[in-house]
């Protein structure tokens, strides 16, 4: 077995490769990035010491088919992209990156001259806001009304993998996250929760800029997520919604300083609500992929903040 993780050097691939190196599972990293560096945050240096990384472009064709094709590849777990903001300011370099980059992925998994096993990232951007729809959580049944082109390069990805398998048998699972927090995720308007956590480990203020209702996914179960689908032996173009729990952020706010009662007063927040419906029914990934964890968001904020709190005694917060 020989995984490829495209993307990795983001939060989930971080948290992703983890798992696979500490089940001394082979993982190679196609990334612009040399350095690991949030899987240097998350795990020990014997671990992440024995990963492999070769930098490039996923929206370079010929490169990531040689790639696949070299290397043996049996899994791939694809997550490079460009998020939110940058798609909207620059949609053509979004739509290359996010679009044409999974097409390269679907099409390496094709020609490779063996079965390749895909999973890959999607999101719960593919939704419009939660006044677009019925007032119960949302099934992989219902309409997608994307507010983003983020959200419409997703579609595509999820259409893309449906008639890749219809046409060449390329067995696929897209996953939806909606808000992933964890050590390593420093990065887009939802990462402020993770932020935050990380604020209140360094006693210091932070905005949160966003309000209203979030759907908080732990990293390490959505690693675990990936890693179970691309290790299960599911037939077919499949698409799975990501659940956590739901919290406001007055709440979220109010948990911190339950957690950390010298922090109150130091997490505030303002801004607009994520125009993303927040209420997803995550039935069929586990009656699918039976046995995923699901930590309780109380125990995940604290898992969060206690390293945090290491890493800043250790002075490797930047």
């Amino acid at each position: 077995m020989h995984i490829l993780v495209t993307g990795a050097q983001g939060c989930i691939g971080a948290w992703i490769v983890k798992l696979l190196l500490e089940r001394n599972i082979d993982v190679l990293v196609f990334d612009l990035e040399p350095e690991p560096a949030r899987l240097k945050l998350i795990t020990r240096e014997s671990v992440w010491k024995r990963l492999r990384i070769i930098t490039g472009h996923i929206e370079d064709t010929a490169r990531v088919k040689q790639l696949v094709r070299d290397e043996q590849i049996t899994h791939i777990i694809h997550l490079a992209a460009l998020l939110i903001p940058t798609c909207q300011l620059n949609p053509v370099q979004g739509g290359l990156v996010n679009v044409v980059g999974t097409l390269n992925v679907f099409e390496a998994a094709r020609d490779a001259t063996r079965p390749v096993r895909l999973v890959y990232a999607s999101s719960a951007a593919v939704w419009g806001s939660e006044q677009d729809y019925p007032d119960r959580p949302l099934s992989e049944r219902d309409e997608l009304k994307p507010a983003t082109h983020y959200g419409v390069f997703k579609q595509a990805n999820e259409e893309n993998a449906r008639i890749f398998y219809a046409t060449n048998g390329i067995s696929s699972v897209g996953l939806r996250p909606w808000s992933v927090y964890g050590v390593g995720r420093d990065l887009g308007l939802t990462a402020d929760p993770t932020l935050a956590m990380r604020a209140v480990a360094r006693r210091e203020p932070f905005r949160i800029r966003v309000t209203g209702n979030m759907d908080l996914q732990y990293a390490a179960d959505v690693a675990a997520a990936f890693i179970g689908c691309a290790l299960s032996p599911l037939e077919g173009a499949h698409v799975f919604n990501l659940a956590g729990t739901i919290i406001h952020t007055d709440s979220l706010i109010k948990q911190l300083e339950i957690l950390r009662p010298a922090a109150a007063g130091l997490i505030t927040a303002s801004g607009p609500q994520v125009p993303v419906a927040w209420r997803m029914d995550a039935t069929a990934l586990h009656a699918n992929i039976p046995g995923l964890p699901q930590t309780p968001l109380e125990e995940g904020m604290r898992r969060t903040v206690e390293l945090f709190e290491r890493l800043h005694v250790e002075g490797r917060l930047a």
